[in-house]
């Protein structure tokens, strides 16, 4: 089959519009070429997360292609794109294979993930596949959904003296209260766990919010009560 012709129900990929961002300009000129040559139109590069918000609004194609660490993050991007044009499908492009990353990017609604690792050659195909409603993702990142799919929704109850029950966290938030109760700095749980250091954050607030303390030296006083 030719795909500059025809590819599912008959959309052709000339029919389609893709807009890059990567703040690695070689990475961006090696994608566009592929692309091109399969019949795609790039009609807006970016550098950065506020640049490719404000060309894919202008814009308006069919796919975004981004790549998750470029400044401002490309997560960021993927969220204000999708908000602002629900019909526009996302996929990342990133080196990164952490389960941070690869979660953040599907729950601000990306529908692919791919590694940059992966043959460029694969990257219209799993563009054609997105549009119509398959999820692009490497098999080595397959286990890391299920695994994910198995866990969520099982939260880890911590019983404390004197409460009226346990406190309920979900399994993140567990993974990083272990680290926490074991005087763990923020940037130290961020690279074990490998997420950002403001999550890391995130979810000691959500915490300490759990716990009904202010701070983290309430917290442990209480927890080792």
């Amino acid at each position: 089959m030719d795909d500059r012709r025809t590819f599912h129900d008959n959309v052709r990929m000339a029919d389609l519009t893709v807009l890059l961002a990567d703040d690695q300009i070689a990475t961006r000129a090696g994608v566009r070429r592929v692309l091109e040559a399969h019949g795609l139109r790039v009609v807006a590069e970016a550098g950065n997360a506020s640049d490719a918000v404000q060309a894919a609004v202008a814009q308006r194609p069919d796919v975004c292609v981004l790549a998750v660490h470029m400044p401002g993050s490309g997560i960021t991007a993927a969220e204000q794109i999708g908000q602002r044009l629900p019909d526009t499908k996302i996929v990342m492009l990133t080196a990164s294979d952490s389960d941070e990353d690869l979660f953040g990017a599907l729950r601000a609604g990306a529908m692919g993930y791919l590694l940059k690792s992966t043959s460029v050659e694969r990257l219209p195909h799993a563009i054609l596949g997105v549009v119509h409603g398959e999820a692009a993702l490497p098999r080595e990142l397959t286990a890391h959904v299920l695994r994910e799919f198995r866990t969520a929704g099982q939260p880890r109850r911590i019983p404390l003296q004197g409460a009226d029950g346990p406190v309920e966290l979900t399994a993140r938030e567990f993974d990083v209260l272990q680290l926490f109760r074991r005087h763990k700095s923020t940037s130290e749980i961020a690279a074990a766990l490998q997420i950002s250091e403001v999550t890391v954050r995130r979810h000691i607030s959500a915490i300490l919010h759990k716990l009904g303390v202010r701070d983290r030296n309430s917290a442990l006083k209480l927890l080792d009560s």
